[in-house]
């Protein structure tokens, strides 16, 4: 079974292949990958191959408006092999992005506290680890507005899909503060 997450304005449920017309509007804006480290997309059979490669993994979730079902960002836990932030079980790392026209709404906010909830009350989750590469100020206040803490950074980090070498920052939020907020 999939799962599928409620907030007041989004549904978070898995990626599908129908749902590449969508992520190719988004994600073929130079202004949305390149700052998360991946490359803008080419067209919708490119869209449609990372939705099968890349986004149609356990955790991670198409954020979609609740009055159309409309795929506008992405939101996900990696764990496991799947991350380099953490080798423990009880840990993950959040991802996302969300469409340019979608800044400054409070959408991915409202996504990412849900993922939360989900991390630590459905998955039992200890910590939940997240980063951003210097310059990108909306992933930062996005970290902040959740309750993260910044925790280190890390100079000279390759980004091989954009074949860069940038500064990485990395924070986290704890069960315990995540109970408290």
């Amino acid at each position: 079974m999939h799962t599928v997450l409620y907030t007041p304005r989004l549904i978070l449920r898995p990626w599908q292949e129908s749902d590449a017309a969508d992520l190719y509007r988004y994600a073929s804006d130079p202004a949305v990958g390149p700052a998360a480290g991946w490359p803008p997309h080419t067209d919708e059979d490119d869209s449609r191959a990372v939705i099968r490669d890349v986004l149609m993994i356990p955790g991670t979730f198409a954020v979609c408006r609740r009055e159309d079902g409309a795929a506008i960002g992405s939101v996900g836990l990696k764990t496991g092999d799947n991350t380099d932030m953490t080798d423990r079980e009880d840990e993950c790392e959040l991802g996302y992005w969300i469409g340019r026209p979608y800044w400054g709404q409070g959408l991915i906010p409202e996504a990412v506290g849900e993922i939360l909830r989900h991390a630590f009350e459905d998955l039992g989750m200890r910590a939940v680890w997240c980063g951003y590469y210097d310059g990108n100020e909306k992933s930062r206040r996005v970290q902040e507005k959740c309750g993260f803490t910044y925790h280190h950074t890390t100079e000279g980090l390759e980004v091989p899909l954009l074949g860069e070498i940038r500064t990485g920052h990395v924070s986290r939020l704890t069960r315990e503060d995540w109970l408290q907020r």
